[in-house]
């Protein structure tokens, strides 16, 4: 083989010989030629006289014997990805993508009439292929991605090369039988060309979906499986550039049994790998997860991630520096985020993790005030605090039944003690995490790590709000001022592009990111803190009630525009609700002065109406009619015309009120109706506290009494009543005593048609509200 090689040199230099001396011929018959000399600034002299008359000659050639002998000479001087952008241009004028192209095909098919072996052939060609790759545009070039298909053939070992003899003419090669080079075989210069081409291609920003139609995912895990040339050292790489990028979701659903089995080899060599090999996988398995939410989610997977985590136990358990701490830490947090805590192991490794992430985080928050975070310890923070979210949640599930749809959230065996202990490290951990905000301010809120930051502390407060209940106050005004400024100004580019490439997802993640998605983290807190006076006095000084009108507001004109399977239900929004009912509840004053209530007021009159024919946001509606009749019991009575708006809205109420019961069999108690059925232990505390607040309304503003007699919600409520032996429960039986109550005092035609019903239906459901009996006998 070395023969032949240099005897194919020796022909290329007495055809660069040939082709050199027509050209000279050429020009001293006048040919001008003003290409400008390369940048050889390596080379020596003699070199770079060698490479120009090699360029020289290329542009001049006249046959493929011609341009070959020029380029292998020009390889030779200097390697294809080193040479400069005028030599590359040179060259590709010359010999555009068709030549490299063929020398491939020639090398995979085979041809006769080749006088270079196939090795020399790929050799060329990749390597001419690498170079000009190297000029961003070039590499998008249509002619480039042809190729794409041809190169990751070599690499996978599928495309073998053909070895087929040829007779030279010193009779050094011999025998015609046709045969196939083991494509382990291929050439490690080769392979390194080819890599540069695909890395270059992927590193293009529609490069990733150019390897992805052309089928890498596959070849490169193929390549990785039949462990061919640089499959590990460069194959992983590129593969993790891709499943890490914008396509990992969709090479996921569309090659999942190629990488599942990948991800099987990867688990398998991580649990026998030497402990430091181990602990620098730790830095790159991450990226070879699947995406949460997809439909990978196999038993297959779930043996995977379970021999996963029984490779992280001991490494949990040793000691560990920072890095190797950070890297076991965030594919802890990777793991934890696909299958939950159940495969995760004994409740005694869980608290353990736990532990270690809960120091890390107070380790690295509780520096001095000004210390900068690296890139690499925002990452694992991000990862430790995805972690204490998980806990906290577990922590708080003690002794619930766990959800069939979100299966390995709790561990059953963790004890009383140990959720305790849990708890005590999280609050511990959490008190850094406000030390560190408080530190915050307006300039970084754009600051993704902020965020991070942000929504571990949220998760936490929805959760628990008797802890650090001064801190927690005094922080109050920088979350909401964060909040209103994502929300108000929609500074929320670069949280979902950095969302997406750090170790932590959620499902808010999944649509696209908008600035309202910070203030859905802080809504439970706010519910819970805005029923506490100390907190809701700092809330109302920050003017919350109006930050909560205008994300109601931008939610329902969201909502409003979708129909059918669009339509899906924001638990958000109902928190929302319950916030500003507690403001209600507990404010009335604020409420009756602040405008945002009245901008409230009319939001809901529009809403509640077009609710009806949204089933499945009851619960919604619920909150809206409860909410609409607390404000409105609070308004003084009213003797000049009722306004349109406000007429609307109470016509919509008692339609919604009307609708959860309905008559049961024969004589018998009511029951749910079907439609509330499925939402009754949600929305049927609030259609009991809303016809308490009909009553209040009806108390202050007599009209609504009449207008629930021309509705007909008054005959409707009386013929169940009347039809029925009991209601559901005393507490709904209550509630509607308490409604009619209010509209029989100030409604005498309804005080009568309640007393007629009263008389003839003396075993119903009527004569079991005693208060109302008593009123109608007064």
């Amino acid at each position: 083989m070395v023969r032949t090689l240099r005897m194919a040199e020796s022909e290329a230099f007495m055809s660069l010989e040939e082709v050199s001396t027509h050209s000279n011929c050429e020009e001293h018959s006048g040919a001008d030629d003003s290409s400008p000399v390369p940048d050889t600034n390596n080379l020596s002299a003699t070199q770079r006289e060698l490479l120009e008359r090699s360029l020289h000659a290329l542009t001049h050639a006249k046959n493929d014997s011609h341009i070959l002998a020029a380029l292998l000479l020009i390889t030779q001087l200097c390697p294809a990805s080193q040479l400069d952008k005028v030599t590359l241009h040179r060259i590709f004028e010359a010999v555009g993508f068709n030549l490299p192209a063929r020398l491939l095909v020639t090398a995979v098919r085979g041809s006769e009439g080749s006088e270079l072996p196939p090795a020399d052939l790929l050799s060329l060609g990749t390597a001419l292929l690498a170079g000009l790759s190297t000029d961003p545009d070039m590499a998008t070039h249509p002619q480039m991605l042809t190729t794409i298909p041809l190169l990751l053939g070599l690499l996978e070992g599928d495309m073998p090369v053909s070895k087929t003899q040829v007779q030279s003419k010193a009779g050094l090669r011999s025998g015609n039988e046709p045969g196939m080079v083991p494509a382990s075989n291929l050439d490690e210069a080769v392979a390194v060309d080819c890599y540069q081409v695909l890395n270059t291609v992927c590193a293009l920003p529609r490069g990733p979906d150019q390897l992805l139609a052309r089928g890498a995912v596959p070849a490169l895990c193929t390549a990785v499986f039949k462990k061919q040339t640089l499959s590990r050292e460069k194959g992983l790489p590129l593969l993790a550039h891709l499943l890490s990028g914008h396509v990992g979701q969709r090479a996921w659903k569309k090659h999942q049994p190629e990488l599942s089995s990948l991800l099987v080899g990867i688990a398998e060599d991580f649990s026998q790998a030497p402990e430091q090999d181990r602990l620098e996988m730790c830095s790159w398995i991450p990226q070879f997860l699947p995406p949460l939410g997809g439909e990978a989610h196999t038993q297959e997977l779930r043996d995977v991630v379970t021999r996963l985590w029984e490779t992280v136990h001991p490494m949990m358990q040793c000691k560990l520096g920072a890095q190797h701490l950070g890297q076991v830490l965030v594919l802890s947090a990777c793991l934890l985020d696909l299958s939950g805590w159940e495969p995760a192991g004994s409740p005694k490794f869980c608290c353990l993790l736990v532990n270690r992430a809960c120091v890390e985080v107070r380790m690295t928050l509780e520096e001095p005030p000004g210390t900068q975070l690296s890139l690499q310890q925002q990452q694992v923070l991000t990862a430790c605090f995805r972690i204490m979210e998980a806990a906290m949640e577990q922590a708080c599930s003690q002794g619930a039944s766990r959800s069939p749809a979100q299966p390995g959230t709790a561990i059953a065996e963790l004890s009383l003690q140990q959720s305790r202990q849990v708890l005590g490290v999280l609050e511990e951990a959490f008190s850094a995490v406000i030390y560190y905000l408080q530190q915050v301010n307006p300039s970084q809120y754009d600051d993704p790590f902020i965020f991070a930051t942000f929504r571990a502390l949220c998760v936490w407060l929805a959760e628990e709000t008797s802890c650090l209940k001064q801190e927690v106050t005094a922080l109050l005004p920088l979350l909401i001022g964060y909040a209103k400024h994502h929300l108000q100004e929609r500074k929320d580019e670069g949280l979902a592009d950095w969302m997406s490439e750090v170790s932590v997802n959620d499902s808010l993640q999944a649509g696209t990111w908008t600035g309202e998605d910070v203030l859905r983290y802080l809504l439970p807190a706010l519910c819970h803190l805005s029923a506490e006076e100390e907190p809701r006095k700092v809330l109302l000084s920050l003017d919350t009630p109006a930050l909560l009108v205008a994300f109601l507001t931008r939610g329902w004109t969201a909502l409003r525009t979708r129909s059918g399977k669009t339509v899906t239900r924001d638990p958000s929004l109902e928190t929302a609700c319950s916030t500003l009912l507690n403001f209600t509840v507990t404010e009335p004053d604020r409420v009756r002065t602040d405008t945002c209530f009245a901008s409230l007021e009319a939001l809901l009159s529009e809403a509640l109406p077009v609710l009806f024919y949204k089933p499945c946001l009851l619960v919604l509606a619920a909150n809206f009619c409860t909410l609409g009749l607390m404000i409105g019991r609070l308004k003084t009575t009213i003797t000049g015309p009722v306004e349109s708006g406000q007429r609307q809205f109470f016509s919509a109420a008692l339609r919604f009120l009307l609708g959860p019961l309905q008559v049961g069999e024969g004589s018998g108690p009511a029951r749910v109706s079907p439609a509330w059925e499925q939402w009754w232990e949600e929305a049927g505390d609030l259609w009991r506290l809303g016809l308490q607040a009909l009553g209040g309304c009806v108390s202050t503003q007599p009209w609504i009494a009449t207008l629930s007699r021309e509705e007909g919600w008054l005959q409707d409520t009386l013929s169940l009543l009347e039809a029925s032996s009991s209601l559901p429960d005393p507490q709904s039986q209550e509630a509607l005593e308490e409604a009619l109550s209010a509209i029989a005092q100030k409604c005498p035609l309804c005080r009568q048609d309640i007393t007629a019903c009263m008389k003839r239906a003396d075993r119903s459901s009527l004569h079991h509200m005693a208060q109302l009996k008593r009123l109608l006998k007064d």
